[in-house]
């Protein structure tokens, strides 16, 4: 029988130094967490722009996966279930507070198969799970781009969007991020998911209308997918924009999860550092 959850004070304040978490405000204040998790090749601090619009109520947490960045030295895991194992152990002793999980495009499948690990070692589940840009656990198309050459998977970063040109033209940045690509994609179509029971949370379905991954008809077909993962309500939302449709629409989507989150909530306005 798992031990009742009950994560300590102490314990919060060291997991917060943790590798895998990144926090860019405090959260004194704070009565919710969100805990993000990034794409394939991507890292904690895409989400660092949301702080910005975060109000006092919510402690915003980036995940942080080794093999890039500050991390770039660490050895990168071995697949998905090392992944969410890892990022398990890093937030059971943040949840001290309701919390949602929201992960984009890989870190989708990510997130819920967090809820289900967290779920496992008796720890409360998230309040509502955002899945963005990707089609359910299960039923999401995967290939074999993880085995192909710098060339090709340089061009799907290009038709994905959210790299730029000047990135991927430049040999030395494109060496280091084509390595965290192709160890994350390698992980996301190798992942196989095993039976699990409904999650009992929302699901919200967040995807670009022009994504070609997931466009705005293909999102509506496949988000019975998710539906078919809980037994709360499922809800989707199309944003203008393709695959890194966050970027633009950046307030919006923030906006649009901290509604659903708690209707009580409305976005920030400080001011952030331009520094990347």
């Amino acid at each position: 029988m798992t031990a009742p959850f009950s994560p300590s004070a102490g314990a919060r304040a060291a997991r917060v130094d943790s590798p895998w978490i990144r926090r860019w405000s405090e959260a004194t204040a704070s009565r919710l967490t969100l805990i993000c998790l990034p794409h394939a090749g991507g890292s904690a601090t895409f989400y660092r722009p949301w702080a910005a619009l975060m109000p006092p109520e919510v402690e915003l947490l980036g995940i942080q996966y080794p093999g890039r960045e500050d991390r770039i030295g660490e050895p990168a895991t071995a697949g998905m279930g090392e992944l969410v194992s890892a990022v398990a152990d890093a937030v059971l002793p943040l949840l001290d507070r309701p919390y949602a999980l929201f992960g984009h495009s890989m870190g989708s499948a990510v997130a819920w198969e967090l809820a289900h690990e967290l779920d496992r070692r008796g720890a409360p589940g998230p309040r509502r799970l955002f899945a963005s840009g990707r089609a359910a656990p299960g039923t999401a198309v995967t290939g074999q781009l993880h085995r192909q050459s710098d060339d090709i998977l340089s061009a799907e970063l290009g038709r994905l969007g959210g790299t730029s040109r000047e990135v991927l033209d430049d040999p030395g940045l494109r060496a280091v991020i084509l390595g965290a690509v192709r160890h994350d994609y390698r992980i996301i179509e190798t992942y196989r998911p095993g039976p699990r029971p409904p999650l009992t949370c929302p699901i919200h379905v967040l995807t670009g209308g022009a994504d070609p991954e997931l466009g705005e008809e293909r999102c509506r077909d496949r988000a019975r997918g998710w539906a078919d993962l809980t037994t709360a309500r499922t809800e989707i939302r199309v944003f203008p924009g393709d695959h890194f449709y966050l970027t633009p629409r950046r307030r919006e989507v923030v906006a649009t999860v901290l509604r659903r989150m708690d209707p009580s909530l409305t976005t920030g306005a400080r001011t952030w550092p331009s520094t990347p």
